[in-house]
């Protein structure tokens, strides 16, 4: 039976269970759920941001995740956000701004939708002062 990749502590359980039944030392087990724990966290499909909140801005002030969003996607799932870089200082930056220009830039999606406002997707190109918007 595979292991089952969930941050929940019935998952948790279940995962070490299913390994000492298939022969495993018990602390070998608790490793391995353990490692099935970090790999969901890793993954946080399941972090949700509001505008109501402060997590992320309104499209009107230019879409994008605030101090407060990055930092609960950060903690949830272990990644290393940082701000928008519209006016890159190094080279990291500037390699930052030219990836996130280029992927974003590339997406489906109009620049304005059926009301005449600005998409997210327009509203972050901008906001991170990318050729063209």
């Amino acid at each position: 039976m595979p292991l089952i990749k969930s941050k929940s502590t019935e998952a948790f359980k279940s995962n070490i269970k299913a390994e000492v039944k298939a022969g495993k030392p018990v602390k070998q087990a608790v490793a391995i759920a353990y490692a099935q724990k970090r790999a969901a966290k890793k993954e946080g499909g399941d972090v949700r941001l509001s505008v109501a909140k402060g997590e992320k801005l309104p499209v009107s002030r230019g879409a994008g995740l605030t101090a407060k969003g990055r930092e609960k996607v950060n903690r949830a799932t272990g990644s290393n956000l940082k701000p928008p870089a519209p006016h890159p200082k190094t080279k990291s930056d500037e390699a930052r701004k030219k990836s996130f220009c280029a992927r974003m830039s590339g997406m489906e999606g109009s620049k304005y939708d059926e009301k005449g406002n600005l998409t997210r997707k327009a509203a972050s190109l901008k906001r991170w002062n990318c050729p063209g918007w």
